[in-house]
């Protein structure tokens, strides 16, 4: 009998991490839908469609094995020269972490690039990406709920060792809270 693995329980986060991860993609760059795979069939669900005018500026996704301060799988924004298809795994290098707060709660977002994509894998740093990319980060997810009456508020962006630190303890957490043993 063929088993499917659930994306998020049965696909690992990496043999590199927490420098490198496989992010799994829920959202294409350039959609107004969100997507997010569903906690207990691990399918595709739509959630909603952006109640503003407004397009995901990059590919959203989470950390297979990853569990974050909101309960949820750890959250990554890959940036990639090409939207990629929802349910793609991508190998992601991390460059650092957007610090999220939403309706008062931690929503982190790991941001990374696609580690194989040459037209943007010779970012690094935080510091080397365009700040004008920054701030239509920053302003997509401070704006995208307004409409919902939801409060989003971006505290600030960290580096890559934070944003490491962040993955490697949600890779523990997720351990503590679906250990087997």
């Amino acid at each position: 009998m063929l088993t499917v693995n659930h994306p998020w329980h049965g696909v690992h986060y990496g043999d590199h991490a927490p420098k490198k991860v496989n992010a799994l993609i829920e959202i294409p760059q350039g959609a107004r839908a969100k997507y997010e795979v569903d906690k207990a069939t691990g399918l595709l669900k739509l959630d909603r469609v952006i109640y503003s005018s407004f397009h995901y500026p990059v590919n959203y996704g989470f950390i297979p094995q990853t569990l974050g301060q909101d309960n949820d799988p750890l959250d990554i924004l890959v940036l990639c020269s090409q939207s990629i298809q929802s349910l793609c795994l991508v190998e992601a290098t991390i460059i650092g972490n957007m610090q999220m707060i939403d309706q008062g709660q931690m929503d982190d977002k790991i941001i990374a690039v696609a580690t194989k994509d040459p037209s943007v894998n010779h970012y690094q740093e935080m510091e080397d990406l365009p700040q004008h990319f920054l701030l239509e980060l920053k302003n997509f997810f401070e704006q995208y709920k307004v409409l919902e009456n939801k409060k989003v508020e971006i505290d600030n962006f960290q580096d890559k060792d934070t944003a490491c630190k962040i993955i490697s303890d949600a890779i523990s957490f997720y351990k503590e809270t679906f250990s087997t043993n």
